[in-house]
């Protein structure tokens, strides 16, 4: 059988979107866990135009910060560590046990560090020169019988 692979480089939010809910339904289905929710801060200045944004989810007992920005312009004013320390609260009250994120070297490793996240991966030359840092803050530790 031949599979006709085409190439498609520049995927559309909306296809991307459509590829998350498949993996998200299939992830679901194969855990029984129906729970996932968008957890997310935004930060907007008079004109309403963002310049701060912690944005993930919530799935399981788990969370990952997928994106984490603030604007240049309003940069060391503590708008990020705000912004974390609501993504923080938030998992909190939501049961989460434990918060993913990654950071390039060149990003905020120290931040998430002093927040109290652990390194748990370093990945050398990704990108060249650098490292990819995973890091995970435990909020709730979870009571194991035995």
């Amino acid at each position: 059988m031949v599979v006709p692979i085409q190439p498609k480089h520049d995927l559309s939010p909306i296809e991307i979107d459509a590829i998350e809910e498949w993996i998200y339904d299939y992830n679901r289905r194969a855990i029984g866990r129906y729970d996932a929710q968008g957890l997310g801060f935004v930060i907007r200045d008079g004109a309403g135009r963002t310049i701060g944004v912690a944005a993930g989810y919530s799935w399981a007992g788990t969370s990952e910060l997928k994106q984490m920005w603030v604007d240049e312009a309003y940069r060391g004013r503590g708008y990020a560590r705000e912004l974390l320390n609501a993504f923080i609260a938030e998992a909190a009250k939501r049961g989460v046990r434990r918060i993913w994120v990654a950071s390039y070297d060149f990003q905020a490793p120290g931040m998430y560090e002093k927040a109290g996240f652990k390194r748990v991966a370093e990945f050398a030359g990704w990108p060249e020169g650098h490292l990819n840092v995973v890091l995970c803050r435990t909020l709730i530790a979870r009571s194991e019988t035995l």
